[in-house]
């Protein structure tokens, strides 16, 4: 917003807003990748801390994608430029929606999910050691072998949205050289 007293709508998101979306792009980078790589491993003390911090990490990415729909509900991120609107195809346009609103939903999803399959498993979730949550569902080992393949798949789709999400943004910068990508980069104008 101006400090001008202006009515016009921003043109850049908030440093709020822009920190939470490069944190929870590190968070769920990282967990990602923690969970792919630790799938595959053999029982040992490794797995169980690789597990642990994985569910903690998910609680965080769940808490994080609370404030991050809190924030965006209470303040209007900036409309996309007429002149960028105007130059998109109506398919772009929709596909531009549709993966926001996708990757929020799984941004709870994900979690949610995990934390389903942990308590269904019998492996009870305490935030980084401290504090215990409730199990998500009671223990159910068919139920927990249900609900695993869903946490991946859910995670790969994650993956695949926010794969699309960097890549328009770069054609934005790269091919289309429409300043897009500044409203979300730290120190530009």
């Amino acid at each position: 917003m101006s400090t001008s007293g202006s009515t016009t709508a921003p043109s850049r998101y908030s440093p709020l807003a822009m920190a939470l979306h490069w944190l929870l792009a590190l968070v769920i980078i990282g967990l990602f990748a923690v969970g792919v790589y630790m799938a595959d491993l053999p029982f040992s003390p490794m797995r169980l801390k690789l597990f642990n911090w994985h569910k903690w990490a998910g609680v965080t990415l769940l808490a994080l994608s609370v404030l991050r729909l809190l924030w965006r509900l209470t303040h209007r991120p900036p409309a996309l430029p007429k002149t960028i609107e105007l130059a998109m195809p109506s398919w772009q346009l929709q596909a531009y929606h549709a993966t926001h609103y996708l990757m929020y939903a799984l941004f709870f999803a994900v979690p949610l999910i995990g934390w389903a399959y942990s308590s269904a498993a019998g492996f009870p979730i305490v935030w980084f050691g401290q504090i215990a949550l409730p199990d998500f569902v009671s223990p159910d080992k068919e139920l927990a072998a249900l609900i695993k393949p869903l946490h991946a798949l859910s995670a790969f789709a994650l993956m695949g949205l926010a794969g699309l999400h960097v890549a328009a943004a770069l054609k934005h910068h790269w091919v289309d050289r429409d300043g897009l990508l500044n409203r979300m980069l730290p120190g530009r104008a």
